[in-house]
This record gives C-alpha cells, structure tokens and sequence, in this order.
C-alpha cells in the first residue's frame, strides 16, 4: 500500500506515462489534493478546469488510483478562495490603455481559438486562478482583442487594469530610470489588479527590463493579482529571455489559437463586414476564407480594401467584383506552400511515402524526411507549431521544436544534409 501522502504523487507519475506533456502541465499539475477518511478530494483552480477535467480525465484518474493499490474514492471539486472585500479606487488620471471596441461581444469563436476564450472567461470569473494566463499563437489570430476583451469587462468592475505591448513596458521603464522615477514606476506596476501585456517576446534580450518584469510578476503572484501575456511562441521556445521568467510562464495555463477554419473565417468576415456597414453575401465570404487563410489581420484587411474600393468606385461587392479587386492577392497566394506540399515534396526526394512520415515508425530512413519536413514547415509556413505537430499525425509541439533542432544541428555537421534542405526549398519555391 502506497503511504497516504504520497498516493497523489504516485498517481501522477503512472498519469504521466499515458498523458503528453501538455495535458498533464494544463490539467493535472495545477490540482490541489486533500485526504480525508472518505478519500482523496481534488481541487482544481476553478469551474472551467473542473468540468475539462471531468469530461477528459476523470476516468483515467480514477483507472490510476486503483492502480496504485487504493480504495479511495476520489471527487474534483473547486478551491474556494476568499475574496477581498474592498476593492482599491482607482486613482484620477489613471488610464487603462484599453481599445473599447475590442471584446468578448465582438469576437468571432471557433475550435482553433475555443480554449484560449474559455481560459480568458475564466479568468473574469476568477481572476488570479489561472496565473499567468499566456495565450500563444501566430500574427493577427487575435491575441490582442482577447486582451482587451478581458481588460474591459474587468474595468467594468472597477479593477485597476492596464493593457500594454512590452516594448511600451520596456519605453516606461527607461522613461522612469531617466526621470529617477523607478519608485513611482514599480510601485504603479505592483499594485495593479490586473496586468495585460503583449508580445512579449520583444522583451528578449533586454536585461533591465526582463530584471523589473520580474519582480512585478512576482509581486502580483504573490497577491494573487492577475497577469495575462501574449507571445508568437510556446515560452521555451523564446530565445533570449532568462530562464527564470520562462519557469513562471509555464506555471499558469498556456493556451494557443490556431490560424482560423474556413467556417470560422466565413464567421468573422460576416460579422465584420456588417460592422462595416457592408454586408457581404456568403458566395463572396466563402471566396475570400478560402483564399486568405493565414491571419485574421488579413482577412480583415482585405476586406476592408474590397470594401473601400467598392464605395469608392460605387460597386455592389459581387463575386467577380471580389476577384477583379483582389487579383493581385490571388496570384500571390497561388505559390503559397502548405504542410501538405511539404510532406509530398520532401517524401518524393528521399523516396518514401507521406503515409510513413506520418506513421509511429523510427527508423532513420523515415525520421530524416520526417524531421526535415518539419523543419521545412516550422520555416516555410505560418503555421503553429502545434498546427505542424497536428498535420504530422497528431505530434505534440514538442516534437517539432526536436526536429528542427535536429536539422539545424546535421545541416552545421553534414554538408549533404545542408544540400538536402537547399534541393528541397528549390522545388517548392519553382512548383
């Protein structure tokens, strides 16, 4: 019989071997557990994480603590936290930096963006749970707006919130060491409800700032204040940020937004074409989401050029009208190379066959074109690194960021596989 008090801990260890990384750090690290004379109690963070785990991992937990030689009974329920009955006025002057017309109203749901919303609700609900909340992901999948969208309803509540892109962080910082402000900078930042802060990724290489983030991060952990960041990277993957901020980064929850469906991208171009005052019929939505399939910056962009062009020169936006306006987007996106394209082109130059890339097997003559294809995509594509894991058989994200530290390293070592890479590049770019 496993010692009570370690029976949790055992029980994540026979989880770990049947659960990827990611679940686990998502869902399962973040319980807390009690033991009592009826059983083990679980307590996740808040509601979300409750129901995700009860309809994904609950039978799996309980196969374990019957595994681990117990007759417990186990339950999940949520922590209950005591929540501080003031609230801290907000100061005169204060500015929360926050874009109005960007909420949870205005922004267009879909399965690649599905749990970055939800965590961002729960978040409202609970501020302080999920700490940090970081959302990752490609340019204009909408990171910003689900910002904005949680700064405005906590505002509406009277938290003290800012929103801020990090070099605006980092431009205050240096603002305050001229100035011989930093007391006013830190104790302004520490003393915050709720810090929203985007791309973070620009704080690379900058010591002093890195250095004060944090502290402040800390701060508002430890007061349990939210923080939610956005980045284009998994945090392990952001080259010149000190290990010691990447360790919080992954303490909270990590969630992705993928580039858009087609049915999703249809969604937001309606709805943006009649916030235009434009309603567009869904021949011409339907044209344009298969067309523009890589950002939503850019669907709306080029939706907002047909429509331009369209009062402009006093047009109905018909479907012909569509692609007389967007030709020159069209022919460009003709030499666009996908995953798909990739896998065909790199399994017909070493000779093997898509399916094998794409299978469990590991024997070199298939994980060379399979980490080369990787590779290929994580530089040739925008997609996530998760989207390229999900296009490789449904691989973790990890198994990309391996493959392509892979090829970096064989293509410094060996000079054919340098060429290998040069050949394979040569073909998708001549079609």
């Amino acid at each position: 019989m496993v010692e009570e008090k370690k029976i949790w801990k055992k029980c994540t260890e026979e989880l770990s071997k049947v659960l990827s990384e990611k679940e686990m750090r998502t869902w399962i690290n973040p319980l807390a557990v009690k033991y009592s004379e009826s059983g083990i109690k679980l307590l996740a963070p808040n509601k979300f994480m409750k129901d995700e785990i009860e309809k994904k991992f609950m039978e799996q937990i309980m196969v374990v603590v019957g595994q681990v030689g117990t007759n417990m009974d186990v339950s999940l329920n949520v922590e209950s936290i005591v929540k501080p009955e003031k609230t801290v006025e907000v100061p005169r002057g204060f500015r929360t930096n926050l874009n109005k017309d960007m909420n949870f109203d205005t922004f267009v749901e879909g399965k690649s963006n599905q749990l970055a919303k939800a965590a961002c609700l729960s978040v409202i609900n609970e501020p302080g749970m999920f700490n940090p909340l970081y959302i990752y992901g490609g340019v204009g999948l909408g990171k910003t707006h689900l910002l904005h969208s949680i700064g405005n309803q906590l505002d509406k509540e009277n938290k003290r919130v800012v929103y801020l892109h990090s070099e605006k962080f980092v431009q205050n910082m240096v603002t305050a060491l001229r100035n011989s402000q930093m007391d006013e900078f830190k104790k302004f930042y520490r003393n915050l409800d709720v810090l929203l802060i985007d791309d973070i990724q620009f704080f690379a290489g900058k010591e002093r700032s890195q250095e004060e983030f944090f502290h402040t991060f800390n701060a508002l952990f430890e007061y349990k204040k939210q923080v939610v960041l956005t980045c284009d990277k998994y945090p392990k993957e952001i080259t010149g940020l000190e290990d010691r901020i990447k360790s919080r980064l992954v303490w909270g929850m990590n969630v992705c937004i993928d580039p858009p469906d087609l049915e999703t991208r249809v969604a937001i171009l309606q709805s943006k074409s009649d916030a235009l005052g434009s309603p567009i019929s869904t021949e011409v939505a339907f044209f344009l989401a298969k067309n523009i399939n890589s950002n939503v910056r850019e669907l709306e962009g080029n939706l907002r050029r047909v429509v331009a062009t369209s009062r402009f020169k006093k047009c109905d936006i018909t479907l012909e009208f569509t692609k007389e306006t967007l030709a020159d987007l069209l022919s460009l996106n003709q030499r666009m190379i996908t995953i798909e394209q990739i896998q065909k082109v790199t399994a017909n130059y070493y000779k093997t066959r898509v399916s094998d890339m794409l299978s469990s097997k590991r024997d070199k003559k298939i994980t060379l074109p399979r980490h080369m294809a990787m590779a290929l995509c994580k530089d040739l594509t925008n997609n996530s690194l998760p989207s390229i894991g999900d296009g490789f058989g449904g691989r973790d994200h990890t198994t990309v960021l391996h493959a392509n530290k892979k090829i970096i390293k064989l293509k410094n070592e060996d000079s054919q596989i340098a060429q290998d890479y040069i050949n394979i590049v040569h073909i998708l770019n001549n079609g």
